[in-house]
């Protein structure tokens, strides 16, 4: 069920959209380099000097190839200063926003490797327990350990992330913001040159105002609420039939 009270937090809290995307491509026929880049904005519009774009080193339209977790560790700890205190940073699951602090146990993991990591944590082990005793330990201690540097970086800045569930990228209004720009380059790419490409992606950048950017906001708002509506319709239904 939506919790009424967490949502009134965050309503107090300013809160930015942070993602990915490649442009271009600077060949017309579709291969070659492109412009990898990373933004972040809010109502109040894009941050400034929170822009980040470089050339891409492979022929790929997948820009998670070419950003990795230092990359964007990197270019956060630049903007962090930029944002305003006690602020939320919806971000997707891109591999690069999900680097984990450490890894802990599977059931991939070797038993002597298990036990090694438990009893780093400060556990008494018994070498006679077998692979899934072990893990149900690893389970009860995962909670604290298993956390993303992301994560933890932000939270060292009084600041929150507050990751989107898998696959629901229109539950961040930055990819409309992202839309415009690329629509903007797509549309006045006439030389397929970086350096043009890359002025493009500037100007795409201006054009999206404080306006839009609340508009976009609205709308995803509005998308969010569809899908409470939606669990709670399935939520009634599943009672009703346990009460058949």
């Amino acid at each position: 069920m939506r919790d009424d009270s967490e949502n009134e937090i965050l309503a107090d809290m300013p809160v930015y959209l942070v993602m990915g995307l490649s442009t271009g491509p600077v060949n017309p026929s579709g291969k070659g380099k492109r412009l990898i880049v990373v933004h972040i904005g809010s109502e109040d519009g894009f941050v400034p000097g929170g822009l980040l774009s470089f050339e891409s080193k492979k022929n790929t339209s997948d820009y998670h190839d070419e950003m990795n977790g230092q990359s964007f560790r990197d270019w956060l700890l630049c903007v962090l200063p930029k944002l305003k205190d006690n602020a939320v940073i919806v971000m997707d699951n891109a591999p690069y926003h999900s680097v984990k602090l450490e890894k802990c146990p599977t059931t991939n993991w070797k038993k002597a490797n298990i036990i090694e990591w438990l009893q780093s944590k400060g556990e008494v082990i018994d070498s006679t327990m077998i692979i899934p005793e072990l893990l149900d330990i690893v389970k009860q201690l995962k909670p604290l350990y298993d956390k993303y540097e992301i994560d933890e970086l932000v939270s060292q800045h009084n600041k929150t992330v507050l990751r989107l569930p898998p696959y629901h990228c229109e539950l961040n209004p930055i990819e409309m913001a992202w839309s415009v720009i690329k629509n903007h380059v797509k549309s006045n790419n006439k030389t397929f040159k970086l350096k043009d490409v890359q002025k493009l992606l500037i100007e795409g950048v201006n054009k999206v105002t404080e306006e839009m950017w609340r508009n976009f906001i609205s709308h995803t708002e509005n998308e969010e609420d569809k899908f409470w509506n939606i669990d709670m319709i399935v939520d009634e239904l599943m009672a009703e039939r346990q009460d058949l």
